[in-house]
């Protein structure tokens, strides 16, 4: 079966055009029922799991049903950053940009619903499979995974290898020239809350312990903790504290982001979060948080899956990591060989730019299918 550039396309719409943000369930489901109505059509086997508070987590499994062979694992999801209602002002649309090609755009578009169209055409694509297929579409990913992580892990513990359908690495003629990815970051998200004593600032200043100076005075502490060497950083992002500047402050608080190499520097990083003391004995500190997601290190069987990758592809493929995670960080760190960045050539995740590259659909696409062909044929 060929890659229908049209049919992908029109699918990619008819995706985009149902929003999905994460905090809908009955959206992110509609989204769900699309994409489980396209997978039967070529014999996708589809197991939905009901989730509390999110829409549901789905399985579609393709292939033999009593196969020994472990199957191979396409991850995605459905669940996009974009509220109800953005389509209104963001359409979906096709036109060319400043360098005369040809792109695609709307919320979503590239992060990931054309990750999810891509799997679906290049299972059909793949011809029969000796080892199954199973596309793991989860609705929780733009806010951590909390309730499909355990889904994931399930699912990889007993795959050969996962393909991670989320966007490849920038731009072609970029710096990282639309590569695949075969490391992450992973990441971790703190909550540093400073309790003081409030006192009038004017008649009894001497009376107060400000939260707001002592946290003032850990963010120094917190932004240290970065070793670029290490590819470490801790980044407060967030702050706030105190009611009138006329009150010495008896709350304040920083949300802190932080992103790690390798998995030992989640301890180190977790051991000095929590170490933070105050210099005022008058002032208390609590801090919340941690690591949510394990970074994917570039293992030798990613590395494998990479060079199979590069040698199938129509074009130059490259490699790259990246600072941002995915749900493939969750499987890498269960040692199982996996391949990030297999979906849509594109920029602006998250932003009202986000598009794709329209003539990079079909090749990505084949050789998606050509890896499972190889794989599962």
């Amino acid at each position: 079966m060929r890659i229908d550039r049209a049919r992908v396309v029109e699918r990619l719409r008819t995706l985009v055009d149902v929003e999905s943000p994460s905090e809908s369930a009955d959206a992110v489901n509609a989204a769900m029922d699309v994409v489980a109505a396209w997978a039967t059509e070529f014999g996708g086997r589809v197991v939905r799991h009901a989730q509390t508070g999110f829409g549901n987590v789905m399985e579609v499994w393709f292939g033999p049903a009593d196969s020994d062979l472990k199957p191979v694992l396409l991850l995605g999801h459905l669940d996009t950053v974009w509220p109800l209602g953005t389509l209104a002002g963001m359409p979906f649309r096709q036109g060319t940009d400043e360098a005369g090609r040809m792109r695609l755009c709307g919320p979503g578009v590239m992060d990931m619903k054309a990750g999810v169209v891509m799997a679906l055409e290049a299972v059909a694509a793949a011809g029969e499979l000796r080892r199954p297929v199973v596309l793991l579409l989860n609705p929780d990913e733009e806010v951590g995974s909390p309730v499909s992580r355990a889904h994931t892990e399930r699912l990889a513990r007993g795959a050969e290898a996962v393909f991670v359908l989320e966007p490849a690495q920038g731009l072609p003629g970029s710096v990282d020239d639309a590569a695949y990815k075969t490391a992450r970051k992973g990441v971790g998200q703190y909550r540093v809350e400073v309790t003081g004593v409030a006192s009038h600032s004017g008649v009894d200043f001497l009376a107060g312990h400000s939260a707001v100076l002592e946290l003032g005075r850990m963010l120094g502490k917190i932004a240290a903790m970065t070793d670029l060497s290490r590819g470490l950083t801790v980044n407060p992002g967030v702050i706030g504290g105190g009611t009138r500047s006329n009150v010495v402050a008896a709350q304040a608080w920083a949300e802190v982001d932080v992103r790690i190499a390798t998995a030992a520097d989640a301890a180190v990083v977790d051991a000095a979060m929590q170490g933070l003391q105050c210099e005022d004995a008058g002032c208390a500190v609590k801090v919340t948080g941690g690591v949510n997601r394990p970074p994917m290190e570039r293992s030798a069987g990613t590395v494998r899956l990479f060079e199979r990758a590069r040698r199938l592809a129509s074009f130059e493929l490259k490699e790259a990591s990246t600072g941002g995670g995915s749900d493939g960080n969750f499987t890498a760190a269960l040692g199982v060989p996996t391949l990030d960045g297999m979906g849509a050539v594109g920029e602006g995740a998250h932003a009202a730019h986000e598009s794709l590259l329209l003539e990079e659909l079909v090749p990505r696409t084949e050789l998606l299918a050509g890896m499972l062909r190889e794989m599962c044929g």
